[in-house]
């Protein structure tokens, strides 16, 4: 007889309600059936830990890009739609204070130079420039060789015209500047009459006469001035710094009329 071996043993023992079969009978390996006390509590914190951080990155995930900008700062947009509100709503009205002071208005004065003033006055500077350049004859040479050798006070006025226009000079006794007895003296150097360059002087040498008789090319003297009357109560004078020889009304009514050479 031949011996094919040990006699496989089927398990007579009735599997237990914990410990399940195969399906060939044979019971399942405890390893497989049963886990230990601490490893099931191992588990259970795994699911545990497992269900609350799975969830929390995909939520992190999924939050929306704006979850993480800061809250604006609306301050400065605020002021400006309140602005823009006032702005509107107030248009039309200023609030001023009770105390305010109250200024009357008034309109500026003015007035136009006519193309006539503007031509005498570039008349006026182009005779200043000419007379700036005299080099013709002084007063000493005057008086040893006048020009008008009979002495007319219509003539007197005549000549004395002539110079408008000359610059005003401090102590100026010829064309190419002069001070009002300066210009007297030099006026009546042309007829051979020799005065003073002196304002007290002049008037100390003339003959006071009445106005109403006065005639034009008598002297016109005032305090600390004088020049030649023209008549109508007009005289030619040089007036001060800054000006030049002009016709224009006689100024003060403090003033006398002195006649010399008659």
């Amino acid at each position: 007889m031949t011996n094919v071996g040990p006699e496989l043993h089927r398990s007579t023992e009735t599997p237990s309600n914990d410990s399940p079969a195969l399906a060939s009978g044979l019971p399942v390996p405890a390893a497989f059936t049963k886990a230990s006390p601490s490893k099931r509590k191992s588990n259970f914190l795994s699911v545990a830990v497992t269900a609350l951080v799975v969830p929390g990155i995909f939520a992190t995930m999924a939050l929306p890009a704006y979850a993480f900008q800061p809250v604006q700062d609306t301050t400065a947009a605020d002021a400006t739609v309140a602005l823009q509100a006032l702005k509107e709503s107030d248009a039309q009205t200023v609030t001023v204070a009770a105390a305010a002071a109250s200024v009357a208005a008034t309109r500026d004065g003015f007035s136009a130079t006519t193309h006539e003033e503007i031509v005498a006055e570039q008349a006026r500077a182009a005779a200043a420039a000419a007379y700036a350049a005299y080099s013709g004859p002084s007063i000493g040479d005057l008086l040893a060789n006048p020009p008008y050798p009979n002495f007319d006070l219509a003539q007197v006025a005549a000549v004395a015209q002539q110079y408008q226009g000359v610059p005003y000079v401090y102590g100026g006794n010829t064309p190419a500047g002069f001070d009002c007895s300066g210009f007297v003296s030099f006026v009546y150097a042309q007829f051979g009459i020799a005065l003073p360059h002196s304002v007290s002087g002049i008037a100390a040498m003339g003959t006071p006469i009445a106005t109403e008789a006065a005639l034009p090319g008598d002297i016109v003297t005032m305090s600390g001035h004088n020049g030649i009357y023209l008549g109508g109560g007009m005289f030619i004078d040089a007036p001060s710094e800054g000006r030049v020889v002009e016709i224009r009304p006689i100024y003060t009514s403090d003033y006398y009329i002195v006649r010399i050479g008659i």
